[in-house]
């Protein structure tokens, strides 16, 4: 099979720090170069995935205009070089529209797959000028339930996937293992929760993760977060890398992130789950679909709730929580589930 990838233009495939679709992109173009299967690539210039065929982007932002007008041409030179039989999207919905143009390489399916909340006027807009060659997944239930009922059209829900190659599972912690708060420091996130239960179980709490400080963010580490560090076993170890986070999550009694928003996955929390450590977070969003709670951690909605949780985490056997990723959340498994999609709409 001929399977073309294209993903937003900021971030090289893999990427270098952070970049979740990035890193999911590479490890499915890994996956399906070792089945025997021919692959091409639209991407950021500094791209190295295992691919045939490269193309990348001639501007390095996910803008429109002039900017996402030539991305656009880019995209249907690299479905003219190519010709594939199948095309998995990451990129942007009005990127494809030149394809529909006489000469544009075939009349192939795509697959768009959305990280993030579909905003419907889009989806809308594009099934119209798309057609019914284009159909859409969602990285969770909620997401693609969202996308159906915003914009139309057909959904398919395929989860994100956690490498395990990458991930070592624990089976023990030390008696005085932290609980671990990691991902971006905003509000949404809930660090300052995190700390609050921290605090209140008597916890020691190692927060690492990019700090965000723009927008609605602006002050917050500065009012939120940095007052508590140094105190109370509240420190802050800064970003980490793959090998950095392996450790940290594995050495970890809980990771502790009491999201306050949609979260439409989150990786980061099956990540933890495949280093055997539970998970304390909300019911919100995607997470009842990775966390049952009390099996593989506890969904909470309060501080007390929260401290409560931090109390039962003997309940919870690690081993179940690595068992959880291996049945569900692979990239062997997700990578299946793609291609029996793709095999569908291509003979469909």
């Amino acid at each position: 099979m001929k399977i073309l990838f294209s993903v937003d233009a900021t971030i090289p495939v893999p990427p270098k720090l952070y970049g979740g679709v990035e890193r999911l992109v590479a490890s499915l173009a890994e996956e399906y170069q070792r089945q025997g299967h021919t692959l091409a690539l639209v991407a950021h210039p500094e791209s190295n995935a295992p691919v045939e065929a490269f193309f990348p982007w001639p501007c390095t932002t996910n803008a429109g205009g002039l900017d996402g007008l030539r991305n656009a041409l880019a995209l249907r030179r690299a479905v003219q070089a190519f010709r594939p039989d199948v095309h998995h999207c990451f990129s942007r919905l009005l990127w494809l529209y030149p394809l529909v143009l006489p000469g544009s390489g075939g009349h192939f399916p795509i697959l768009m797959s959305y990280g993030r909340e579909p905003t419907g006027r889009t989806v809308r807009l594009s099934r119209r000028v798309m057609g019914a060659r284009l159909e859409f997944a969602g990285c969770s239930r909620q997401i693609a339930e969202k996308g159906r009922v915003r914009g139309g059209g057909v959904w398919h829900a395929i989860p994100n996937f956690v490498d395990l190659a990458k991930l070592n599972f624990r089976p023990t912690v030390a008696p005085d293992a932290p609980l671990v708060f990691l991902s971006r420091i905003e509000p949404i996130k809930g660090c300052h929760t995190a700390i609050a239960i921290a605090k209140a179980s008597g916890r020691r709490l190692l927060i690492a993760g990019n700090r965000v400080e723009t927008g609605s963010a602006a002050g917050y580490w500065d009012r939120e977060i940095a007052p508590h560090l140094g105190h109370n076993g509240i420190e802050y170890v800064g970003t980490v890398d793959d090998e950095q986070k392996n450790e940290l999550l594995g050495s970890a009694a809980a990771m502790l992130v009491p999201i306050d928003w949609e979260e439409p996955f989150g990786l980061v929390f099956a990540e933890a789950l495949a280093c055997g450590t539970p998970v304390i977070s909300c019911p919100r969003g995607a997470l009842p679909e990775i966390v049952e709670q009390g099996l593989h951690g506890f969904l909470i909605n309060s501080v007390q709730e929260g401290v409560a949780a931090v109390g039962r985490l003997g309940e919870i056997s690690r081993a179940e929580c690595r068992r959880r990723v291996e049945e569900n959340f692979t990239l062997e498994i997700v990578a299946a589930k793609y291609l029996d999609l793709f095999n569908h709409l291509i003979t469909r």
